[in-house]
């Protein structure tokens, strides 16, 4: 494992630690709400982080993507099983040997390092999302802040191409690390409801 494999599995479990707490606090009547992602409500938020960490748990364990789970997650994500969710990929990433070889997650097969690289900046982005739609913080380390600027950073030009990043926003070069890995991903760290 490399030294930037060394410190995923400690921000993915922070960060999904701090997806839990943010899931867990989400109000029924904040489903409707917009979020900084803005093509998503907190609705259809949930809905797809918790499609993304169930197919991401199974990319750590190598296990196959039956068709019938996209049918199963796509029928929608509570704020209680994306917690859950977020738990259980956090501990299948915590597995050093997730990061061997290649897996299949997404459109297809990868290499297993950058499919826990993607599930950082799921579980990072998407986080704070839920939690500035909902009034809540998001609260991590600036070591999982520095993990997460370095996985947006080798997935920005691939995210702005595929329409999951909006165009960069300017953040100044002494602010925290996650602030940077926000505006690098088209997010406004000031951002408010």
């Amino acid at each position: 494992m490399n030294t930037q494999q060394h410190t995923l599995p400690t921000a993915i479990r922070e960060c999904a630690d701090a997806v839990s707490a943010t899931a867990t606090g989400i109000r029924g009547d904040q489903l409707g709400e917009r979020t900084p992602c803005e093509k998503f409500t907190v609705a259809e938020l949930l809905d797809h982080l918790g499609r993304t960490l169930i197919s991401s748990e199974r990319a750590a364990r190598k296990e196959p993507h039956p068709a019938e789970a996209a049918a199963a997650a796509a029928l929608g994500m509570s704020p209680a099983s994306v917690a859950d969710s977020a738990d259980r990929v956090a501990a299948a990433w915590g597995d050093p040997g997730a990061y061997e070889g290649t897996t299949e997650f997404g459109p297809g097969e990868m290499p297993a390092g950058f499919a826990a690289t993607i599930t950082l900046e799921e579980l990072a982005l998407h986080g704070w999302d839920l939690a500035m739609a909902t009034g809540r913080t998001f609260a991590i380390s600036e070591e999982a802040g520095q993990a997460t600027l370095g996985a947006v950073e080798q997935i920005a030009e691939q995210g702005r191409t595929n329409g999951a990043f909006g165009p960069p926003v300017s953040v100044p070069a002494d602010a925290p690390a996650f602030h940077r890995a926000l505006g690098a991903s088209g997010r406004n760290p000031e951002w408010a409801r």
